[in-house]
């Protein structure tokens, strides 16, 4: 016998594959009639989660206060007795110039920059009769040091354009910005090089002021001159103290002509006693012309040898170290930030 395969009937399964579709249908037709970015009377489309990482907080800049320094004039007294009016933009070219290596980092030449805006303000301000129809002076020992143009691109050779559009930069760059505590510009002193700190101002002036503590200063061995040996023979040693402090002993051998050497924070000198007579560090530098109080001392028979290290009264910025800093990629709000404990950098208000 053959056999035949069973067969359903067609229309139940058409009524499935139609049942079907219309389910699909069902299911599907709200996805066809969604809002897009928004609709009238809708709502808008959820924001998509976010996949990045927290933003990375970056020190607070500072702008500029463009056309500042042009806008403001100075009477400069020249070491030749006249006395010239300039606009404070061109002032500060030529005491950038004239104090800090143009070869600097550029901002460190910036932080010059502020530190000298501020110091010439805070000295005008209180300058009295210092400078009988000046404002400032072009002497380093009294003011700020200062060279024209002509006498910078002498010195700079074959660099004169590159570096004088360094301190250009530097000057524009930081137009109107000082460095103020409490909000008033500050006594921005700075020094060449420190010995690993920077001095408090009591102990070398014996006024403590806020903003000159000491702290940390990350210069070395690759300053010039950074290290030095002066020598003195006991003759000439006895001369010079004894034209300072003439009631000193200096009686006995003269490996007995110091005592009692103390150091302040910073390492530097602080107090010794020569011939019997207890003077500072500070004093001791200016009587035999050391770099720095920064010493240590010893004497023989035959020689009396200081050896020193780091450059200047080593209060406030040591300009090394604002160099060093630099490297290390500080801008230069940053390093006057880390050398003028607890200012602001900014322009006057009003």
């Amino acid at each position: 016998m053959k056999h035949e395969t069973c067969k359903s009937p067609a229309w139940p399964r058409q009524a499935l594959v139609t049942g079907a579709v219309l389910l699909l249908l069902l299911f599907l037709l709200p996805f066809f009639f969604l809002p897009g970015e928004e609709e009238p009377g809708g709502r808008e489309t959820p924001e998509p989660v976010p996949t990045a990482t927290l933003p990375i907080l970056e020190p607070a800049s500072v702008t500029p206060v463009p056309g500042w320094d042009g806008g403001q004039t100075l009477r400069l007294l020249k070491n030749d007795g006249s006395v010239e009016t300039v606009t404070l933009s061109d002032y500060l070219w030529g005491v950038v110039a004239a104090e800090m290596p143009a070869s600097f980092q550029s901002e460190a030449l910036k932080a010059q920059t502020v530190a000298a805006r501020t110091y010439c303000l805070y000295q005008r301000a209180g300058a009295g009769d210092k400078h009988p129809g000046a404002d400032v002076c072009t002497d380093s020992a009294c003011c700020q040091a200062y060279l024209t143009r002509e006498q910078a691109a002498a010195a700079w050779g074959e660099n004169a354009q590159r570096y004088s559009d360094k301190i250009t930069e530097a000057v524009s760059d930081t137009d109107g910005l000082l460095c103020l505590y409490e909000g008033q510009p500050i006594d921005a002193v700075f020094f060449s090089s420190a010995a690993g700190k920077t001095s408090d101002a009591q102990e070398v002036w014996g006024s403590s002021v806020p903003y000159l503590a000491s702290v940390d200063s990350p210069e070395g061995e690759e300053v010039p001159g950074w290290r030095t040996v002066v020598t003195f023979t006991p003759a000439e040693f006895r001369e010079k103290f004894l034209s300072a402090r003439p009631e000193a002993d200096f009686s006995g051998d003269p490996m007995g002509w110091f005592q009692d050497l103390t150091t302040d924070d910073s390492g530097a000198v602080d107090t010794v006693t020569i011939g019997r007579v207890t003077v500072t560090g500070p004093q001791v530098r200016a009587i035999f012309g050391l770099r720095s109080a920064h010493f240590q001392a010893a004497a023989t028979a035959d020689t009396v040898t200081f050896w020193v290290t780091g450059y200047g009264h080593g209060v406030g910025m040591s300009q090394y170290g604002a160099n060093a800093l630099a490297g290390q990629g500080k801008n230069f709000q940053e390093i006057l930030e880390w050398y003028y404990t607890g200012v602001t950098v900014a322009g006057l208000e009003g």
